[in-house]
């Protein structure tokens, strides 16, 4: 291969004409998924007519490749709405029906996934009876580990299981997220509880963020799920209605559980506000005392110290430790009233 090809693999993450991976699915034949490229692929899709019922294909593209888009426009036969949704900048999780297929737009993490709100991007979804075609830009952790149990020898038996089983893995990735969370804040909460705060309201910051940033992106469009349900394709079987229906309740129930999530981490932040507060409170009374308490010998010290005549007790013995006992008892009463007060 020469060597800009190999750059460009290596850049890419697919073949010449960016497919990622695309696997062939056969339920009559009760063989595994077969891998194909994209020469095979448009071969398979140019005699779709003389395919086995029941046939369909899975393909994944990465369209931060040139040809990506443009081999999908030559040989897929996808709907205008699915290249709309590519263009139309609106990232918000739905799944809708264009013509006899689905088009969904579902947010995922990045493959390597730092725990930052950045860390999201978008996977483009068209379904149909016969093609199941996913794009993204940036590498994601639910469709790879998608990709990874048909390479293992998962095959859903229709394309809408296929879908559905993406939104479960999607589920189980960000019930994973969910746990890492928990955990982290169980750390906070444990260290905020026995008085070390050491930053804990910048971590908690950037936790809430991540939430709200996921559960904004995440959570599905009720609308348009619901049309899709109460209509579905002509092509898609009761069951996978059930099935697609079960997979967005249990999605539904993940982001239930980030939202007590948030509310969580937003008490603690509360907590954590009143402790600085209290601290602050504490602090200025501190300094409020010493003022007062100073404020005496600051006023004698400067009626003292003037350059005039007639300044009292300077030519009395005893003048000095006079005006220390008259500074002693009203610096006394000083810190008396502050005593008072506090109490």
């Amino acid at each position: 291969m020469p060597l800009f090809h190999e750059l460009a693999a290596a850049n890419y993450g697919g073949d010449e004409a960016g497919l990622i991976c695309g696997y062939l699915f056969d339920a009559g034949s009760g063989e595994p998924p077969r891998e194909v490229d994209s020469a095979q692929a448009a071969q398979w899709l140019d005699s779709t007519a003389q395919a086995p019922a029941g046939a369909y294909l899975w393909l994944h593209f990465n369209l931060s490749h040139a040809q990506a888009e443009r081999w999908l426009l030559r040989h897929a036969a996808l709907p205008d709405t699915f290249y709309e949704t590519l263009r139309d900048g609106l990232h918000s999780t739905r799944i809708e029906r264009a013509d006899d297929t689905l088009v969904a737009v579902i947010n995922d993490v990045h493959f390597e996934f730092g725990f930052e709100p950045s860390d999201i991007s978008t996977l483009w979804i068209s379904v149909g009876p016969r093609l199941v075609v996913t794009a993204r830009t940036k590498p994601l952790r639910s469709v790879d580990t998608l990709r990874t149990a048909v390479k293992a020898g998962d095959a859903p038996r229709s394309s809408t299981e296929l879908l559905e089983h993406l939104l479960r893995t999607q589920a189980e990735v960000l019930t994973n997220i969910v746990r890492d969370v928990t955990t982290r804040i169980d750390e906070i909460e444990d260290k905020q509880l026995a008085g070390r705060l050491d930053h804990k309201r910048v971590r908690l910051g950037a936790q809430r963020r991540l939430l709200v940033r996921l559960q904004r992106l995440l959570a599905p469009e009720p609308a348009a799920l619901f049309r899709l349900l109460q209509r579905p394709p002509r092509w898609m079987a009761p069951a996978d209605t059930d099935e697609l229906r079960s997979a967005t309740e249990e999605f539904s129930l993940v982001l239930h559980d980030m939202q007590a999530l948030q509310e969580r981490i937003k008490l603690l932040q509360e907590e954590i506000a009143a402790n600085v507060n209290e601290d602050n409170n504490r602090s200025l009374f501190v300094l409020t005392v010493v003022t007062v308490l100073a404020l005496p010998i600051n006023i004698m010290a400067g009626l003292f110290g003037m350059n005039v005549g007639g300044i009292p007790l300077a030519e009395h013995k005893h003048g000095f430790w006079i005006v220390v006992a008259i500074i002693a008892t009203f610096t006394g009463l000083a810190a008396w009233l502050a005593v008072r007060k506090k109490r």
